[in-house]
Order: structure tokens, then C-alpha cells, then sequence
């Protein structure tokens, strides 16, 4: 199985199993000289670590990183400087219940990817999914943690905005709230309506989908480059590459279908401080490829989780017609977990093309 690497200069590498011993990446193309400690790597893990409420998974993972290589370790024995070579991080599974898979061993369940990894190689690690299963956003998110220190004073943050028909007012944002709820709603009074709603979600037994959005703050104008090499294509590309995702949009995406011309345009006038000030931001901080200096906003839709007690219809390897129930431990809602995921596939873009910038124009931006 091979595709398991992205980006160009700032290289990730992702490899293990949901029900392996471990998981982990490495990071190639990550500059010497980067100072970062074990925790601010694992407070970014902590945010998506299962078990954490009942509205997720009951799996229990604490989720330590480990670092392997790739950097050095200061006189107080807790910072780590970067050496420029691979750094490889590594996630120890201490929580898989294999047994609660034995009886889809030859069952494809349906909404999963059993069916099509079976067609493709001829086999599939049915404990969990394997590469398919979410476990593997693990190590993308330590991967995001240390991009975040390649972008001097760059903000990356999430939110839920929408779970089943019930969506956030967004008069209500407030981002001081996203760490007050199991949710990362920065809505507080839509937080009850979510707690009721997916209660019942949860004993029926069933799951339902979500909308994140992903803001980038402090961007510098200038990254990403026209054609084969936009920013907004390779943030859509990672953000899609998240299990579960079947959406994404940048700014106003397809709402921009719905505005005239005079409407959607981003005005601009130029500021008190020498800078051009935009008067709206509907492209979402993104033209032509490049960014603006606007805040950049990224929109992914997450599917219902897929692994739901309801029977459902599918067939065996075998060409049998079965009925397939889940058993095992899931998240009633993927989309609340993919709050931290989609902050380090964007933290990973902005990073990439940070450096692919400076090694382009020789600017420090």
C-alpha cells in the first residue's frame, strides 16, 4: 500500500494500524534550528484523544508521543531543538479489542472501506480497518503540532458548526468556548441542543454527520503559487485525505453561487497603517492560489459514522447477501474529533508552502 506521504518540503509520512502495536510519522524537510517541548506536541494530542466524553468513542488511548529522532535535547532535558533530519514520532496503542471485529472478519460493512480495500489488494485488515480506520489521525495531528512551530505567529483553530440540521448562530462565535465543551462548539447556547440531540443519537445506537471550519490567522500574503501549486488545492486535498470527509470548501465556497458579482468581489482600500484593508472576505483569504493576508477559512463536511448497531444489508467475500451490525466502540459523531485533525492537515499545508516560498523568492515572510 503505498501513498502514505505528503507534502513536498515539509514531508509527512504516516504508517501503523488501529489495532497495531503503535502508530507514528515521520517528518522529513522540517528546518533545523525549531524548538518546540513533548508538551506542546501532546496538548494538541490531548484534543484528539478518544474517551474523553460520552458523545466519542469509549476506546481508551492515551495517545504519549514519543520522539524518536530528528532532533536534539537542551541542558534542561525538556526542550528539543531540530536537527533538520527526519524526525519520527511514535504512538503506542494500548486499548484495541480485536474480538469485537471477529464477526465482520468476511463481512463488508457498509459506508466502510472493507469492500474496496478487498478489490484493490486482495486483503484487508478487518480489526478496526486498519489504514482506513481514524486511529491513523494520530499521528497527523503531532505532524500539525510541529508545523505550527514552522509559522512564526500563524493561529490555526476549529470549530463545530453544525451537527445533523443544527447549526451554530454565528453571532453567537466566540472562540473561548471551543475549549469549554466536548464539542469545540464556539456557540454556547447551541451546546444543550447538541448534548440532547446526540444522546439520543447515541442510544439509538445510530451516528450523524458535522461541519468544521478550519481559520488560519496571521497568514502572510503571498503563499502558494498559480496553477498546479495553489494553496486552497492542497488545503482541500488534505483536508478531503481526513477519513470520513466528502466536502470542503474555502471561504464562501458554494454559497459564492448564490452572489452577483458586485457581491462576492473582496473591495479593498488602503489602510492607516500603509496596508491594504479588504472590506469582506468571501474568497477566504485566497486568490488566485495565493493567500491575501486575510484570515485564511476552510469549510469539510464529516459523513455519518459508518459503524452503527442498526443492521444493515451488504454481502460477504464470499458473494453471500448478509446483514452486518457493528459492534465495538465508535464515535456517535466522527466530526467532533476532526476538529484537531482538520487544524493540522491546514497547519501542514501552511507550512509546506512556507517554506516552499521562502526557498522560491528567498523572503522570510
Amino acid at each position: 500500500m503505498s501513498h502514505n506521504t505528503f507534502g513536498h518540503l515539509f514531508r509527512v509520512t504516516t504508517w501503523g494500524e488501529s489495532h497495531g502495536p503503535a502508530l507514528g510519522c515521520v517528518v522529513d524537510g522540517c528546518p533545523p534550528g525549531i524548538r518546540f517541548t513533548l508538551d506542546e506536541i501532546q496538548s494538541y494530542m490531548d484534543k484528539r484523544k478518544p474517551g474523553q466524553s460520552r458523545f466519542v468513542t469509549q476506546r481508551r488511548e492515551d495517545d504519549i508521543v514519543k520522539v524518536l529522532s530528528g532532533v536534539m535535547l537542551d541542558e534542561d532535558g525538556v526542550t528539543m531543538t531540530t536537527t533538520g533530519t527526519p524526525i519520527s514520532m511514535l504512538i503506542d496503542n494500548t486499548d484495541q479489542r480485536s474480538k469485537d471485529y471477529g464477526e465482520i472478519a468476511k463481512r463488508y460493512r457498509p459506508g466502510h472501506a472493507d469492500y474496496a480495500y478487498d478489490v484493490k489488494y486482495g486483503i484487508r485488515d478487518y480489526r478496526g480497518g486498519g489504514r482506513s480506520s481514524a486511529r491513523e489521525t494520530a499521528a497527523r495531528v503531532a505532524a500539525g503540532a510541529l508545523a505550527r512551530k514552522v509559522l512564526p505567529g500563524v493561529t490555526v483553530r476549529a470549530a463545530l458548526t453544525q451537527i445533523g440540521k443544527h447549526r451554530i448562530n454565528r453571532a453567537n462565535w466566540d472562540w473561548a468556548q471551543i475549549n469549554e465543551n466536548p464539542f469545540f462548539c464556539p456557540d454556547a447556547e447551541m451546546v444543550p441542543v447538541w448534548e440532547d440531540y446526540l444522546d439520543g443519537i447515541r442510544k439509538a445506537g445510530s451516528s450523524i454527520g458535522a461541519v468544521i471550519e478550519v481559520v488560519a490567522e496571521n497568514v502572510p500574503a503571498g503563499l502558494g503559487a498559480p496553477i498546479y501549486s495553489k494553496l486552497d488545492q492542497d488545503i482541500a486535498s488534505l483536508l478531503m485525505s481526513i477519513n470520513a470527509v466528502k466536502g470542503v470548501e474555502i471561504g464562501d465556497g458554494f454559497q459564492s453561487a448564490e452572489l452577483s458579482g458586485e457581491e462576492n468581489a473582496d473591495e479593498m482600500r488602503m489602510g492607516n497603517d500603509g496596508q491594504p484593508l479588504f472590506l469582506s472576505n468571501h474568497a477566504g483569504g485566497l486568490l488566485g492560489g495565493i493567500s491575501t493576508g486575510q484570515p485564511i477559512v476552510a469549510r469539510f463536511a464529516v459523513k455519518p459514522t459508518s459503524s452503527i448497531l442498526t443492521e444493515r444489508q451488504s454481502i460477504d467475500s464470499s458473494g453471500n447477501n448478509v446483514d452486518v451490525r457493528t459492534k465495538g466502540r465508535h464515535d456517535p459523531c466522527v466530526g467532533i474529533r476532526a476538529a484537531p485533525i482538520g487544524e493540522a492537515m491546514v497547519a501542514c499545508a501552511l507550512a509546506d508552502h512556507y517554506l516552499r516560498d521562502r526557498g522560491q523568492t528567498g523572503r522570510q515572510r
